[in-house]
């Protein structure tokens, strides 16, 4: 049966017959059908899913700032990763901090190379996905005042010296894989990578104009929810596909997904009715989002139940993260990318040390299942990833700095709105 499921769309994306990979002893064609559609998934994410829901919770006049700033990272980091991010992340290396350029404009690779089960090429592909919506993460904690051209200039950079370190640190055979850290699908990669270099430059770049003063409304709840809905959709792909293989392990990811997504959205909804009597619909997409991020560096290693807690964690952790925590502190985290994003990965990354569960994933346990020595291994996993991403996206921002005259737009610019003083456009006629 899963032979038939998967040899026609295979024929469909690939443009190839089946039997021809199968003729390949190294190639199983439903495993590449798999990851074929579940890096299609996670491309959907970026340019469909987060730009619906960024620029949803945008103001009016940047909403089309908010969109192009999401499709010019997902562009360019689509070259950098093929011409030399894949070779930093996954080339072979003996020092565990970095790989190297042996496949630089991917060199060496060719239809017939393989990497497990599935051609290298879609493997480069499926990666390529989670950097490219690793950087558009960012965007959310800096729309309405970062400069388009700088924003540009750090997208190279920030893909290229923090990103691809980070990820070859734990997909590419690097330390953290080394030491144990478990990260299925990007915790540490993703989230709170992400989430940590959001804040940073959200700090750098200062508040925005009339911060904590005025009302800052979002432009459309509606664009927000259906942006969430589709980065749920998306997720699956995000996470089942992981696996690298059509599998019992991705069928669980895939159920656990779903699960912690229900629960972190519920849980936010809750929590946030109680509080202030209003079931919002922003919260509720905020709390899926919560979810998924929480889930996603255990979606491999946990049961039902460890799924089911660490989607609520989530939530209730994401809603204080962005209710309590930001508006303590006072710092402009303009859509909540280290709220989310940072807060809930770290949950997640944590939840895996103690969740991980050897009857999902053979070898992977946690504190509940008699392994406590993994929580402390998380916990190394985290800090490491916290200061050198903050780090990192320090020397980042000089240099975007140097490079760009300065990062943020002009007051009067930003006071106007800047679809119409970057882009010359308005996402919407009014009459």
């Amino acid at each position: 049966m899963r032979k038939t499921v998967f040899t026609i769309p295979l024929s469909i994306l690939l443009t190839c017959p089946a039997s021809a990979l199968a003729a390949d002893p190294g190639i199983n064609s439903g495993d590449t059908a798999w990851v074929t559609m579940s890096a299609a998934l996670v491309m959907m994410m970026t340019p469909a899913g987060l730009a619906l829901f960024y620029g949803g919770m945008s103001r009016y006049k940047n909403i089309l700032n908010t969109f192009a700033m999401t499709l010019v990272a997902y562009c360019l980091a689509s070259l950098v990763w093929v011409c030399w991010g894949y070779s930093l992340a996954f080339g072979e290396s003996t020092n565990m901090i970095i790989g190297n350029l042996k496949h630089l404009f991917l060199n060496g690779i060719t239809p017939q190379s393989v990497s497990g089960t599935i051609p290298t090429y879609i493997f480069v592909l499926f990666q390529m996905t989670f950097a490219c919506i690793s950087i558009a993460l960012i965007l959310g904690s800096v729309v309405d005042r970062m400069k388009f051209s700088a924003w540009i200039i750090f997208t190279v950079l920030w893909v290229t010296l923090v990103y691809a370190p980070v990820c070859n640190w734990v997909w590419g055979g690097g330390w953290m894989h080394k030491m144990g850290a478990l990260d299925f699908a990007g915790g540490n990669v993703v989230h709170i990578n992400a989430g940590v270099s959001g804040l940073v430059l959200a700090l750098v770049l200062g508040k925005r104009l009339g911060f904590g003063k005025e009302a800052m409304f979002p432009s459309s709840v509606t664009f927000t929810a259906l942006g969430a809905g589709l980065l749920w959709f998306g997720w699956f792909g995000f996470n089942a596909g992981s696996q690298l293989a059509a599998d019992g392990v991705a069928a669980s990811a895939f159920l656990v997904t779903n699960t912690a997504a229900a629960a972190g959205g519920l849980a936010w909804l809750f929590i946030e009715w109680k509080l202030s009597r209003k079931p919002t619909v922003l919260g509720l997409a905020s709390g899926v989002i919560a979810g998924l991020v929480g889930i996603t560096p255990a979606a491999g290693f946990v049961t039902l139940a460890g799924a089911l807690i660490i989607g609520a964690g989530a939530g209730l952790l994401g809603y204080w993260g962005v209710a309590v925590l930001k508006l303590k502190l006072g710092y402009d985290d303009s859509l909540d990318a280290f709220g989310i994003h940072g807060i809930c990965g770290i949950w997640g990354a944590v939840a895996t040390g103690l969740f991980a569960s050897p009857s999902v994933t053979e070898g992977a346990a946690g504190l509940f299942y008699g392994n406590p020595g993994q929580v402390m291994i998380q916990l190394v996993s985290i800090v490491a990833t916290i200061a050198f991403s903050g780090v990192a996206t320090l020397i980042v921002i000089w240099i975007t700095g140097l490079l760009s005259g300065g990062l943020r737009v002009d007051a009067e610019d930003e006071r106007s709105g800047l679809d119409n003083a970057i882009h010359g456009e308005r996402a919407f006629e009014i009459e």
